[in-house]
């Protein structure tokens, strides 16, 4: 059965980007990209990801510096009422609206495999509200930053799976149980 999870990474005082959506503190960090919460482990698992137009635009603008190419082979939702360009040879498809509907077409293009929820934390909100959240799998950097984008800026229950540590980083997996109230 499939699953919406958002994998992400915060500092220590739940940001996930700086004042100016930077991740930079995010790359000066030690990890193994093989590692408790590793993108490759959560990749095998997942069968379409969904991402908001802040995380869409930083990714497209950080791959065409580096001159890389879309890294994802599946595909990928862009939730936002902005027009924008989509990627040569990327499987990207623009949506706007309420989640649900759109998780529908999401979960159904997955199969039996996972949803990845990533970068903002409002989009993983908007699943949680809508109880499509199944999962929040978050590494902690050993940094605070006192302001940016918040990890997850809802109140929800939230029931501890499992705690690991990788390198750096304190690897915490929680289910997502209902929105507190």
């Amino acid at each position: 059965m499939s699953r919406t999870i958002y994998l992400t990474a915060t500092t220590l005082d739940g940001y996930i980007a700086d004042e100016q959506d930077s991740l930079e503190w995010l790359f000066a960090q030690d990890i193994d990209p093989a590692g408790a919460n590793s993108h490759e482990a959560l990749m095998a698992g997942v069968g379409a990801v969904v991402m908001g137009r802040t995380t869409y635009e930083w990714v497209r603008d950080h791959l065409h510096a580096a001159k890389e190419r879309w890294p994802y082979a599946i595909p990928t939702w862009v939730i936002t009422h902005a027009q924008l360009s989509g990627i040569d040879g990327a499987d990207i498809r623009f949506a706007q609206g309420a989640v649900a509907p759109i998780h529908a077409a999401i979960t159904e293009a997955a199969g039996a495999r996972n949803v990845w929820v990533v970068g903002g934390g409002d989009l993983a909100g908007q699943f949680a509200d809508a109880g499509l959240l199944d999962q929040l799998v978050v590494s902690i950097a050993p940094v605070t930053l006192g302001a940016g984008r918040p990890l997850f800026p809802r109140r929800f229950e939230l029931q501890l799976e499992g705690v690991a540590q990788n390198r750096a980083f304190v690897c915490a997996t929680y289910n997502v149980r209902r929105p507190a109230t």
